[in-house]
């Protein structure tokens, strides 16, 4: 059985780890067995140094200060942004690696390479796209990882996993605002954009991979479509049994509205540009951690 200790009591991607893990069995002639203990702690305040790390094989760190609207944001608040995803994950990893944790597995983000491509245009990342970050939070994502690099060595392995758009019941984000418009709209732009996308599941049976071979390095998990924002939006309305007829005549007004400045033409180029990760960067052995396509996926997600 393997201990693994989970940091952010309450982060969804976390919690869903942590159930997937609970529930899995190993199996042999006679029993089924627990293949893994998890705990999970709150970094909220200094309490989480008293903790012993010793006992744990592998530290999943989902502990962060997730991405917001960042326009108009502090100094003190950008500065907070710092100490919680890169500051602390150092720390948190250090004290992994000096209590003997073999494995520390850290949640970043793609969100380290800058925003998505403005609507019309393409962004694909590939193994040889250096990260740019556009604002402080994808620099705080990548300065975290930037930390972890030298304490990773033979005895102690970094996985550090750059995820796209992660969804799934009970998700907060874009994805209930495509629920909605799914549910409202009789129409939507059928503009043909792509993008990487990673379901719940899919992301939970990963992390169980790599814990079981205690692997470490970079990683992009993705489903194994690229997926555009008005499929997606109809296969929802589909899965609440609502019709979402995809039209081409709203495509003008969407790549106007892409080119507005501000808040209209930032939110344009959120839903409907385009960023895929390319699919060589995300094999793991046989690719069966990719559990559900995307149609499945949703199906999951509203099903009573």
């Amino acid at each position: 059985m393997k201990q693994v200790l989970i940091t952010g009591e309450n982060s969804y991607i976390g919690n869903a780890i942590a159930a997937y893990l609970q529930e899995y069995r190993t199996i042999d002639q006679e029993t089924s067995l627990p293949a893994y203990q998890v705990t999970k702690i709150s970094l909220r305040d200094d309490g989480w140094e008293a903790q012993d790390f010793s006992a744990f094989d592998v530290v999943l760190h989902v502990a962060g200060k997730a991405h917001v609207d960042v326009s108009g944001a502090s100094q003190e608040e950008q500065e907070s942004y710092y100490r919680v995803n890169a500051g602390l994950v150092k720390k948190v990893a250090e004290k992994a690696k000096q209590q003997g944790v073999k494995q520390f597995v850290h949640f970043s983000s793609v969100i380290v390479y800058g925003d998505s491509a403005k609507v019309g245009q393409t962004k694909h990342i590939t193994q040889d796209t250096i990260p740019t970050p556009s604002n402080f939070y994808g620099d705080s994502k990548l300065k975290g990882e930037e930390g972890l690099v030298p304490l990773a060595d033979e005895t102690f392995q970094v996985a550090m996993l750059r995820l796209p758009f992660v969804y799934g019941k009970g998700c907060k984000g874009n994805y209930p605002l495509l629920v909605k418009l799914a549910e409202k709209l009789p129409v939507f732009p059928d503009i043909g954009n792509e993008r990487s996308m990673l379901y719940i599941e899919n992301l939970t049976e990963f992390v169980r991979q790599i814990i079981d071979k205690g692997q470490g390095g970079l990683f992009f998990p993705q489903n194994g479509e690229y997926v555009t924002t008005a499929r997606m939006v109809a296969q929802i309305g589909q899965a609440k049994g609502k019709k979402v007829r995809l039209v081409k005549w709203l495509c003008p007004l969407v790549v106007l509205a892409g080119k507005m400045p501000g808040k209209i033409g930032r939110l344009a180029d959120k839903a409907f540009g385009s960023l895929t990760i390319d699919r060589s960067l995300s094999d793991l052995g046989d690719n069966s951690y990719r559990k559900y396509s995307l149609e499945e996926s949703i199906r999951r997600i509203h099903e009573d």
